[in-house]
């Protein structure tokens, strides 16, 4: 039983075409996962990412992980994630900021005296200073 070789010819073009289908076909969906991810999560930016995606085809897939993280980045329901954050101070640091607070009060009430007392040493200055002009 000889096969003819005109057929394993087209046996072979066949199994070729089909291969080539197949793996244009891997390429594109793997390039639009990026998209499929930013469309599920409702992205700002999910036309862009599309765009990008083809873009990546022709840049030799260079910016295609950096699609994946940006898809990635927002998320449905909190965005982008920059939202302050506030943190329960703990007992001990709650007791260091009151006694800051306190040495704060103090420093002002004794800045406030060192400057009264500086008025009147200068007021005492002036005083005998006319006391010893007039004399």
């Amino acid at each position: 039983m000889a096969v003819d070789p005109q057929t394993l010819d087209y046996v072979a073009l066949g199994v070729l075409v089909v291969v080539s289908l197949v793996l244009i076909y891997a390429i594109i969906y793997i390039h639009d996962i990026p998209y499929e991810m930013a469309k599920k999560r409702d992205h700002p930016h999910q036309d862009a990412i599309h765009v990008a995606g083809w873009v990546s085809l022709f840049l030799m897939h260079t910016i295609w992980p950096f699609l994946w993280i940006w898809a990635y980045l927002y998320k449905p329901g909190q965005g982008w994630g920059t939202e302050t954050v506030h943190i329960e101070a703990s007992d001990a640091l709650k007791e260091d900021l009151e006694k800051l607070e306190t040495l704060e009060k103090k420093v002002e009430e004794l800045e406030k005296r060192l400057h009264h007392v500086a008025e009147e040493a200068e007021h005492e200055l002036e005083a005998q200073a006319k006391k010893g002009g007039a004399a």
